[in-house]
C-alpha cells in the first residue's frame, strides 16, 4: 500500500513524464516544419517512449493500491530558434527529470517504502542513459557548428539512435 506522501509523489512523476512527451512531441513537429525528417522521427520515437514511462508508473501506483491521477499539463513552446536549441533544450529536460526522479527516490527512502524504490531504479538507469544520448548529440552538434552539409548528415545519421521501447507499459 501506497502512503498518502508517495501517491503524490509518484502522481506528480506522471504528470513530469507526461509533458516530457509533450515537449518532445512539440519538437518533432517544430523539427518536421523545419525539414529535419531524421530529428522529428528521433523526437516522435522519444515522445512515445516518455509516454510509455508514464504509463509504467500509473499502471504502478494502481497496483500498489493507489490512485494514479491525470492531470493537466502545461504547454510545451512550439518554436525553437535553432537545431542546437532543440538539443539543449532536450538535455536540460533530461537533467530536470533526472533531478526529479532523485527526490522521488529520496521520499521512497525517508518513507520506507522500498517496493517503490526498488520499482524507481528503472528509472534511474534509464535516466542515466537519456542524459548521457542528449549529451552526446550535442556534443556532435557543437562539431559541426555552422556546416550545413553536417546538418545534413546529422540528421540523416540520427535515425540510427532511434529505438524500438519494449512494452514499457507492463509490469
Amino acid at each position: 500500500m501506497l502512503s498518502a506522501k508517495i501517491q503524490d509523489a509518484l502522481n506528480k512523476q506522471v504528470t513530469i513524464e507526461a509533458e516530457s512527451s509533450q515537449v518532445y512531441l512539440a519538437m518533432a513537429s517544430w523539427a518536421e516544419t523545419q525539414g529535419f525528417e531524421g530529428v522529428s522521427q528521433f523526437m516522435y520515437a522519444h515522445s512515445d517512449e516518455e509516454r510509455m514511462h508514464m504509463l509504467k508508473m500509473v499502471k504502478f501506483i494502481n497496483e500498489r493500491g493507489g490512485h494514479a491521477k491525470v492531470s493537466a499539463l502545461t504547454a510545451p513552446p512550439s518554436e525553437f530558434g535553432s537545431f542546437k536549441e532543440v538539443f539543449q533544450t532536450l538535455f536540460e529536460h533530461e537533467v530536470f527529470v533526472s533531478k526529479s526522479i532523485n527526490d522521488l527516490v529520496h521520499i521512497t527512502l525517508e518513507e520506507r517504502d522500498y517496493a517503490t524504490h526498488n520499482f524507481l531504479q528503472w528509472y534511474v538507469s534509464e535516466q542515466i542513459e537519456e542524459e548521457a544520448l542528449a549529451r552526446n548529440i550535442l556534443d556532435k552538434i557543437n562539431l559541426i557548428g555552422d556546416d550545413k552539409s553536417g546538418f545534413y548528415l546529422f540528421d540523416n545519421d540520427i535515425k540510427q539512435l532511434i529505438t524500438v521501447a519494449p512494452d514499457q507499459g507492463q509490469n
